[in-house]
C-alpha cells in the first residue's frame, strides 16, 4: 500500500510526541514510596520490624497484581534518627525518587521537622511511627495517623500502676518532644489517680548516663518505674536499675514494643511492661492478626512482633488510599483519597479520616514480656 513521506513524518510525530509524554510523565506512577526512618542506631531494630510488617502486605498486595495494575515500590532510607537527616532524606525521596507519599517513619521530633516539607512539597506522610499529639491537634492536612497517641498509652499505663495499688512511681523521661508529649498523658493518669510521681527525672536523647537516676529509683524504693525513650536507651535504663538493686516494675510504651527490644534488654526482659496500640500479635481472633499471620506462613516468616504489626496496619491504610485514588495517582490525589475514608476494616478495628480528624485508632493496651521473651497480654 503506498504512503505518502508525509504520512510517514506525521506517524513519526504522533509516536515521538507519544514517546515523549512517556518518559516526562511523572514517576508517581510507578507508586513509589518513600520511608525515611532511623534503620542504624538506637531504634534500629523496632524500624527494621516496621518496614518488615509493611513489605508482608506489600508483598502480598504486589503478588496479586498491585494496586490498578501497578507495584508499590518501597523506598527504605536511614536518616540516622537524626531530625536533620530525616527532612534532607524526604526532600530527596520527593524531588529525585518522585515518591507519592512518605510513609511510617519513626520519631516525634523527626515527624515534627517533616511538618513543613510536607505542606511545600504537597506529599502526604502515611503512618508515622509515631504517638506524638501535634500529629493529631491541630490536625495537618498532609499527615494520616493510623496508631493510637502516646498520650493515650502513658495514660493507660499510670491507670494500670495505680489500680494494681503502685503509689510510688517513678517517671525516666528522655528530654525532647517525644517525652514532653508523652508525659502529658501519664499526668493525666497521676491526676486520675490522685497520685504525684515519687520522681520525674529528665535525660538527653544522645548517650545519657543512667547511673545516677538508677540510684535515685533505689533510694525513693519506687515500685515501678515508667520509661520514655528509645528502645537502646530504654534497655540501658532498666540495666542500670537493675544495677543499683531496685526491683520496680519497668513500663514502657509502644514504640518499644519489638522483638529487637526484648533482645536488647537481655536477661532483664522477663517481666517488663510494655504498652501496645494493636491486637495481640498472637490473638487469632482478631481478623487484623489472622491475616497476618497466613500472610507471613505463606511467606515462609515465624510469625509477626507488635512493631510488624504497626507496618502491616499503615500499609493496609497507605494501599486503600491508593486504591480510591484510582490509576495513576499523584500526591495530592492519594491526600483528598485518604481524607475521603469512612469506617475502613482494617480488620476487627475501623479507621476513619476527615478534613477535621486525621487520627486514627483508639486503641490502647498492656503486654509483659514472658520468659520466653514473647509478648504477653
Amino acid at each position: 500500500m503506498f504512503r505518502s513521506p508525509k504520512a510517514g513524518f506525521l506517524c513519526a510525530g504522533v509516536w515521538a510526541l507519544a514517546l515523549s509524554a512517556l518518559l516526562s510523565s511523572p514517576a508517581w506512577a510507578q507508586l513509589r514510596i518513600g520511608m525515611p526512618s532511623g534503620f542504624t542506631g538506637s531504634v534500629a531494630a523496632g524500624v527494621k520490624e516496621n518496614a518488615e510488617g509493611a513489605r508482608l502486605y506489600l508483598n502480598a498486595v504486589n503478588a496479586r497484581g498491585g494496586v490498578h495494575g501497578e507495584r508499590i515500590e518501597l523506598i527504605t532510607v536511614d536518616d540516622q534518627f537524626d531530625p536533620k537527616t530525616t527532612v534532607e532524606v524526604a526532600t530527596r525521596l520527593i524531588n529525585e525518587q518522585k515518591v507519592l507519599a512518605l510513609f511510617l517513619n519513626r520519631g516525634t521530633p523527626h515527624a515534627q521537622a517533616l511538618l513543613p516539607l510536607l505542606t511545600e512539597a504537597r506529599v502526604p506522610l502515611v503512618g508515622p511511627s509515631t504517638g506524638a499529639m501535634v500529629l493529631h491537634e491541630p490536625v495537618h492536612p498532609w499527615v494520616f495517623n493510623v496508631r493510637a497517641t502516646y498520650q493515650r498509652e502513658a495514660a493507660r499505663a499510670i491507670e494500670h500502676l495505680a489500680r494494681i495499688g503502685m503509689a510510688r512511681i517513678a517517671v525516666l523521661q528522655t528530654d525532647d518532644t517525644f517525652g514532653a508529649d508523652a508525659y502529658a498523658g501519664a499526668a493525666r493518669g497521676f491526676a486520675q489517680a490522685k497520685l504525684e510521681p515519687a520522681l520525674l527525672a529528665k535525660f538527653p536523647r544522645e548517650k545519657p548516663d543512667f547511673t545516677p537516676l538508677a540510684r535515685q529509683v533505689a533510694a525513693l524504693q519506687a515500685q515501678a518505674v515508667l520509661i520514655i525513650a528509645s528502645a537502646g536507651n530504654t534497655a540501658e535504663a532498666v540495666k542500670a536499675i537493675r544495677a543499683a538493686g531496685s526491683l520496680a516494675q519497668v513500663v514502657t510504651l509502644s514504640n518499644n514494643a519489638s522483638d529487637g527490644f526484648v533482645k536488647l534488654l537481655g536477661p532483664h526482659a522477663r517481666g517488663v511492661i510494655v504498652t501496645q496500640v494493636f491486637p495481640n500479635e498472637r490473638s487469632m481472633t482478631s481478623p487484623l492478626i489472622r491475616e497476618a499471620m497466613d500472610l507471613a506462613k505463606a511467606q515462609n516468616l515465624p510469625g509477626v512482633s507488635p512493631a510488624m504489626m504497626e507496618g502491616f496496619a499503615a500499609a493496609k491504610v497507605l494501599v486503600e488510599g491508593l486504591r480510591r485514588a484510582g490509576p495513576k495517582p499523584s500526591p495530592e490525589g492519594l491526600r483528598d483519597a485518604l481524607e475521603a475514608t469512612r469506617g475502613f476494616n482494617l480488620g476487627g478495628l475501623s479507621i476513619s479520616y476527615s478534613p477535621t480528624s486525621h487520627t486514627g485508632l483508639d486503641f490502647a493496651d498492656l503486654s509483659i514480656i514472658d520468659g520466653s521473651g514473647k509478648f504477653r497480654r
